[in-house]
């Protein structure tokens, strides 16, 4: 069984031949090989006196409360723990200058500390908090109309939807900020611009216009003179365009130009993308053991530079090429390594939707904050004149009052307002909880097709019907997430109407439609999403296995599922007609299908038992369940 195992494990992560257009392998190897500066840096002779420099401006301004002079120096030390490959410290200092510029209402220094906060976030890999601190520096430079603040967000915005897979959003995010700094001569923005602009075009397809787009930021580099990070980022970024279209000289070649450079500006960072490229030309030219020792080294220096952002797409590639090496061992232990770095990846995604819509929120709430702050500021200018009425004369005291409930009918209808101002942002909330739920089911239906391509071009049996088990359990984790957005209670499922779907997904994925029925015999039964999801699966796993080995010959076959509760208690019943199990013979298939079941059940603290009389029927009693 554990060789049967290792077996399907590499053949999910070989390599196919090569297409036109980057596969989503080739893609993630992409995504890594582009350098994260977007600013030039400078070598200094003596860093050490560079650093104790900026402790000292740090000390004697705190001495002198000359804020605008200490949030400079905390970001300028910011900058030298970057140049110096240590950004948690950097993003620690980042933090300080935002406190500084926070209580000192300096808006402008403040919104330009959240844009570097973001792009060190997104050197560290987490793209959710990224997309929090560009999102509250774009909002700051809107309310100023920094036109040049607001282009600069658009491109920090490109670049995180590049890494959430949103290539036509990220592309139109960038066309709006070379608008902009077209209009207003910003070059070296603009040159930032078109290379994020190609990054994105590369993965739409159009190799093209990224080439085309890539060579601009390279000659507007080139006019203003500058030779290090950016230009060095532009080369790696040519390579990587070139190696998709196959000129793999070309690529080579620009990539030898981006190390070379990063060598004499003596950061090892840049370094690691085009070793990392290089390894992968030899990948895609079916040169694996001239491969292997790039990726090695590629993944050497990002774990001593502490960028690990993309280390998992790295582990990959080893995990293939040890596979392609016949050394499975290895293989297997990259290959590991790799799911685990890949699913904290596709959390990132999901976080960064989750940290846009807190954004938004907080911004209403501190709206209603400010509302009510100048409610209470006017309560008390009105409660000074009353009290300058009552040391006056009587009839100065009577007009008060009068003053007094003309004004509380005022505030009355206010509140009114408020209220009904509320009730709209409630709604909005829900509205935004939905897409959340709706971006999330396209996620996993994108998820779903890449794993169908992926398994369209395998040819071992066993290496598809694994790929087919995978769709069927992203699409039925898909379907509840539909559910949700669909229905009127944002935190349960309807689990009949969820159990229809599911059966028609799984019956089209099998083409029984003619041949199977399924009949789901329950009341409507709402339950909580943390238990909805085990349950779908089990059932996506039971129905799949009834399928696939219940029905061998052509007869028609009937399938039943029922699901109740009773005495604080759920039961499943997933039966069928099917030509059961004869005592004794082993089970069919890898028998993943059947230890995930057993792991989920144990997970609502429940028991299986089967019965194989007149077909298969399989039994189960949870206790650990939510109704909603």
């Amino acid at each position: 069984m554990k060789r049967l195992l290792l077996s399907v494990v590499l053949a999910c992560v070989s390599w196919s031949s090569l297409p036109q257009t980057p596969s989503q392998n080739q893609e993630d190897s992409l995504k890594g090989s582009y350098l994260n500066s977007d600013k030039t840096i400078a070598k200094h002779r003596d860093t050490l006196v560079e650093y104790n420099n900026f402790k000292k401006t740090i000390q004697l301004s705190e001495k002198k409360k000359d804020f605008e002079t200490l949030g400079q120096a905390y970001r300028d030390l910011a900058k030298w723990h970057e140049n110096h490959t240590v950004l948690d410290s950097s993003i620690v200092y980042l933090q300080k200058a935002i406190s500084v510029y926070k209580k000192q209402e300096l808006t402008k220094p403040l919104a330009d500390t959240y844009l570097l906060l973001a792009t060190n976030y997104s050197g560290t890999a987490e793209y959710d908090l990224g997309s929090e601190a560009v999102f509250k520096a774009l909002a700051l430079y809107e309310k100023a109309n920094d036109k040049r603040g607001i282009a600069q967000c658009y491109t920090k915005i490109c670049d995180l939807l590049y890494y959430s897979d949103s290539y036509a959003e990220g592309a139109q995010y960038c066309e709006k900020a070379i608008a902009i700094q077209e209009k207003l001569g910003y070059d070296e923005d603009l040159a930032l611009s078109y290379r994020r602009l190609a990054e994105n075009q590369l993965f739409l397809g159009d190799l093209e216009k990224s080439l085309s787009s890539m060579n601009r930021a390279i000659n507007l580099y080139q006019k203003l003179g500058i030779v290090d990070a950016p230009l060095l980022a532009c080369y790696n970024g040519r390579g990587n365009i070139y190696k998709y279209m196959e000129r793999y000289d070309d690529a080579i070649a620009d990539y030898n130009r981006c190390y070379e450079g990063a060598k004499k500006i003596g950061l090892l960072r840049y370094t690691m993308p085009p070793t990392a490229n290089i390894g992968h030309v030899y990948i895609l030219q079916g040169k694996y053991a001239e491969a292997l020792p790039y990726n090695l080294k590629a993944i050497e220096i990002m774990k001593r530079i502490g960028n690990t952002k993309n280390l998992w797409e790295n582990y990959m590639h080893v995990s293939s090429i040890y596979s392609e090496l016949g050394d499975y061992k290895n293989a297997l232990k990259y290959h590991e390594l790799y799911e685990q770095g890949h699913t904290e990846y596709l959390n990132t995604i999901i976080a960064r939707q989750d940290s846009e819509l807190q954004v938004k929120y907080e911004t209403a709430q501190k709206d209603m904050e400010i509302l009510n702050q100048e409610a209470k500021i006017s309560q008390q200018r009105k409660t000074q004149i009353l009290y300058i009425g009552i040391a006056g004369l009587l009839a100065i005291i009577l007009f008060g009052m009068y003053f007094t409930l003309k004004n509380i009918r005022k505030k009355r209808k206010a509140l009114s307002q408020l209220n009904v101002e509320l009730d709209a942002k409630n709604k909005q909330n829900e509205l935004l909880l939905k897409e959340i739920h709706h971006r999330v089911k396209n996620n996993l239906e994108m998820v779903k097709s890449l794993i169908a391509l992926q398994s369209a071009k395998l040819e071992d049996g066993a290496s598809k019907e694994a790929m087919l088990a995978s769709q069927n359990r992203v699409q039925s984790m898909g379907i509840i997430h539909q559910k949700l957005y669909q229905g009127e209670n944002l935190g349960s499922i309807e689990m009949k109407d969820y159990f229809v779907n599911l059966s028609e997904g799984v019956l089209d994925t099998f083409n029984a439609e003619e041949k199977v029925k399924i009949e789901c015999a329950m009341d409507n039964l709402n339950l909580d999403v943390d238990t909805a999801v085990p349950i779908g699966l089990i059932v996506n796993e039971l129905l799949t296995n009834a399928l696939k080995y219940a029905f061998p010959t052509t007869e028609k076959g009937l399938i039943n599922i029922s699901l109740k509760e009773e005495n604080d208690a759920l039961f499943l019943k997933v039966s069928d007609n099917g030509i059961g199990k004869t005592e004794g013979t082993k089970p069919k298939g890898t028998g993943f299908g059947t230890q995930l079941i057993h792991l989920l059940t144990q997970q609502l603290n429940g028991t299986i038992s089967e019965d194989y009389n007149n077909g298969t029927a399989v039994l189960f009693h949870f206790k650990n369940f939510k109704t909603a």
